[in-house]
């Protein structure tokens, strides 16, 4: 009798114990996790590609005839207008050229004279039959060749001219000029020796090459012809130092053929420069806008789990219940990831405590508010 009665008061404190527990089960508080909606909305997308800069002209300063270097007339790295002399060369011997040529001119201007009274005299003469008809024309073959022979010592006059002039360089626009490739006392115009100078760059513009595969041409190609025609054509600078370059670019040149050695073709963007900060020679990512995604589903990259190349989301249903979602991703638009599927617009997905939930597990969503938890992962002092 005593062993049923124990066994009776047993079953009744473990029935107990059991309620209790389960009491407090239901009587957890549900979590509340901070969820945001997925939006909808047009995307546009871009991919970045490695470009060199260019001057809008970069102009090389040559040197076009031999001598030693006199003078150097500018300050390297500095800005530099039309007309303004940077380099001389030696002109000792092209003055001396052009006056050898001057009295080349003279001679021949005498010979000329000549040449045209003796055949002034035998035309008269000739018409009188006092000289013969052969006389006569020798008379005038030795005054056209008189007259050829200014002509050709004229232009050899011209010519020395030339060469003298190219003794002084000046800059053929205002620009930047660089670093000088010769020094005063060089010999220049002939190998080793440099026979360009300088560079002189136009840099309130800079142009940006780079260079596309067939199928990004084309995709480039028909967005763009779309963009000129609403205004919208929209190419962007990322610099060394990974910050974004102020002003937006134009794409003002496309090369007539494809590389059959590469199968690439050469694109060409023109970016304003007023600050003077890109310099020719430098190297970006150029990124370009090569479509619109229409009616895409976002949500902050926060909210992507990654398991074995698999994406996931959390979200969370109308009974406020969570899901586990496979989801296929897309191009990622600042700290937003494009859904491509898995995911409509306006479901609930979880964005923060993803470890404190799993499927099946109820949740209170509250709207995630950015600002709070930017302000909770503050590190504090």
């Amino acid at each position: 009798m005593k062993r049923k009665t124990s066994s009776l008061l047993l079953g009744v404190v473990l029935f107990a114990l059991g309620c209790s527990q389960s009491d407090q089960q239901n009587n957890r508080p549900v979590p509340q996790i901070p969820v945001v909606d997925a939006i909808q909305k047009d995307v546009p997308i871009y991919r970045e590609f490695v470009g060199q800069a260019y001057g809008l002209y970069d102009i090389p300063i040559r040197a076009r005839v031999e001598g030693f270097l006199e003078g150097i007339f500018f300050k390297e790295g500095s800005d530099v207008k039309k007309g303004q002399l940077l380099y001389t060369i030696d002109s000792q011997p092209f003055l001396a050229e052009v006056a050898s040529q001057k009295s080349k001119v003279a001679e021949a201007k005498t010979n000329l004279i000549n040449a045209k009274s003796q055949l002034d005299r035998y035309k008269p003469l000739a018409e009188e039959k006092a000289v013969s008809e052969l006389d006569l024309d020798a008379a005038q073959a030795r005054y056209d060749a008189a007259v050829a022979s200014v002509e050709a010592a004229e232009a050899n006059l011209q010519l020395a001219q030339i060469n003298l002039s190219y003794t002084k360089l000046k800059s053929p626009i205002n620009g930047l000029i660089g670093k000088t490739s010769a020094r005063v006392g060089e010999f220049v115009g002939r190998d080793p020796n440099p026979v360009i100078l300088n560079t002189v760059s136009r840099i309130d513009t800079i142009r940006v090459q780079f260079y596309l595969t067939e199928a990004q041409y084309l995709t480039l190609a028909r967005s763009y012809k779309e963009d000129n025609s609403n205004g919208k054509a929209r190419i962007q600078l990322i610099l060394a130092d990974g910050k974004l370059y102020d002003h937006d670019g134009v794409v003002d040149f496309i090369d007539r053929n494809i590389d059959s050695s590469t199968g690439s073709i050469l694109v060409q963007a023109s970016f304003s420069n007023p600050q003077m900060l890109l310099r020719p020679g430098m190297y970006a990512k150029v990124k370009v806008e090569m479509a619109v995604d229409h009616g895409s589903v976002l949500v902050p990259q926060r909210c992507v789990m990654e398991l074995q190349g698999q994406h996931s989301v959390y979200v969370v249903k109308e009974d406020n219940t969570v899901e586990t979602r496979q989801v296929i991703t897309g191009d990622k638009v600042g700290e937003l990831w494009v859904i491509k599927e898995g995911l409509k617009p306006g479901e609930k997905v979880i964005i923060e405590g993803l470890q404190k939930v799993g499927s099946g597990v109820k949740v209170d969503p509250v709207p995630y508010n950015e600002a709070a938890g930017k302000s909770k992962e503050e590190p504090k002092n």
